[in-house]
């Protein structure tokens, strides 16, 4: 691998600069969902633009339907691998405003006790902190060599925040641009501050929403109690019925497609020192709940789920009213991995359902999302590449991880485009994202962009014509 040695000084020796950027960045008001503040993702998107095309990118802004894109493409070395790279310029509403401790869009940086600082403010660290590493890194690579080594597409979208949903139909249109090598997405975390990670499995996720219906009003239980079929016990022993005394989802063919932990991410894991105390303390928790047999950091990472969101029904206002309601309504979430198929999983869950409920009731169902797992080849050479080159960084080889959670462009990328991505970001579980306060470690913020540096040095070191990484 050529010696990026010269880029990353320029990274430490420009720091200043590259945090007016982001600080420039952030004070943008793009919090997607709320329509006041349309023309304020317009802004951060004609930004974000003009930036990349300060570094030789050739920028555009993409209208959707909702808030735009921005797409950015730099074509590198002929012959050389192509990347693409993902984040979003959007951010979360800051209520409770009240809770922050200065304006949530005036970012500013705090000095802990020990030393260390952390950048503070709405988008510092989802996403826009995150994005800007790998836009820093290209600028630093380009500013010393001249170019980048790799052929890199960028596209930036607006509505991660708010569902996303122009962007599927976006990626469709214009798959011939975005199709790649392989992508890189930044919207995940580090193992610790210290251990660099790259997330490998994220499970997917089913949401069904039911109501079961009995009588056609709300009726007296002194009167009706005992006669009257109440579609709160109708529900409970269904939901009940879900999981056994052991954890294990009840669904018949549930565990179709559910892959075991192979033997030598199970002893990766082991080595990582990982808690279920611990991880349970801070949430106020000790026992882990999941299938007997499997650690916390297992059932997250690795098994699928069925939860219980919400249930609601009756009266349960002040005071006490006798009543057996009309309705009982229930949401539910199944998180998958492995090759699980959400669709059959759904028609399990309400055959179930429709099997509890007595002849002379009903019930309706409301499906939301239907999204399989992605589980990431780490045996490609791209995904050694970016381990090592992590490694180089941050003096500790990198964690192959799972998330509990769904990104979903990843799976559209899977889908639509036919390519794997390496999920690297650098934030922390204490960021605060979504929350007050939401901050970005400074070492994430300038070891990130190193991190960069060196993978995209790293992958454009082909070793043959096709831009085949090593």
């Amino acid at each position: 691998m050529t010696d990026p040695t010269s880029v990353l000084d320029r990274l430490d020796s420009n720091r200043a600069a590259a945090l007016e950027r982001l600080f420039a960045f952030l004070r943008f008001k793009s919090i997607s969902t709320d329509p006041a503040h349309a023309d304020e993702c317009r802004k951060a998107a004609d930004w974000l633009a003009a930036d990349l095309a300060s570094i030789g990118f050739d920028a555009r802004v993409a209208p959707t339907e909702g808030r735009p894109i921005v797409i950015a493409r730099y074509d590198g070395p002929k012959g050389g691998p192509h990347v693409l790279f993902y984040g979003h310029y959007d951010v979360q509403p800051v209520d409770p405003v009240h809770l922050w401790r200065g304006d949530p869009f005036e970012p500013r940086i705090e000095a802990r006790e020990d030393g260390s600082q952390i950048i503070v403010g709405r988008g510092a660290g989802d996403d826009k902190g995150q994005l800007m590493t790998f836009v820093e890194a290209c600028r630093a690579l380009k500013a010393v060599t001249g170019g980048l080594p790799c052929r890199v597409t960028i596209l930036v979208e607006g509505e991660e925040e708010s569902g996303g949903k122009n962007l599927p139909p976006f990626i469709a249109a214009h798959a011939a641009e975005l199709r790649s090598d392989i992508a890189i997405v930044c919207d995940t975390c580090m193992w610790d501050k210290q251990t660099p990670a790259i997330v490998a499995m994220l499970r997917g996720m089913l949401c069904e929403k039911l109501t079961i219906h009995a009588a056609n009003r709300d009726l007296h239980s002194g009167f009706y109690g005992g006669a009257a079929a109440n579609p709160l016990h109708i529900l409970a022993n269904v939901l009940a019925g879900l999981r056994d005394e052991t954890g294990r989802v009840t669904l018949p063919g549930f565990y179709d497609g559910v892959p075991e932990i192979p033997e030598h991410i199970r002893k990766q894991w082991d080595g990582l020192g990982f808690s279920d105390a611990a991880f349970l303390g801070e949430v106020g928790l000790s026992i882990p709940a999941g299938e007997r047999g499997m650690n916390a950091m297992q059932s997250v990472w690795a098994r699928p789920t069925a939860e219980v969101n919400g249930i609601r029904g009756g009266y349960a206002g002040t005071g006490f009213k006798t009543v057996i309601p009309a309705a009982a309504h229930a949401n539910v979430s199944f998180r998958l991995v492995g090759a699980q198929d959400p669709l059959a999983i759904r028609r399990a869950f309400r055959a179930r359902v429709r099997a509890a409920v007595p002849a002379d009731c009903r019930v309706e169902f409301e499906g939301h999302g239907a999204s399989r797992a992605t589980v990431m080849p780490m045996d490609d050479p791209a995904f050694q590449t970016a381990r090592r080159a992590l490694g180089a960084e941050w003096g500790r080889e990198a964690v192959f991880m799972g998330c509990g959670g769904s990104i979903p462009v990843v799976s559209e990328f899977q889908r639509q485009l036919g390519i794997s991505t390496l999920l690297i970001g650098f934030g922390q579980n204490d960021d605060a994202i979504h929350s007050p306060n939401e901050k970005y470690e400074m070492t994430s913020f300038t070891k990130g962009a190193r991190s960069f540096v060196r993978i995209l040095s790293a992958l454009g070191e082909r070793t043959g014509e096709g831009g085949q990484t090593a």
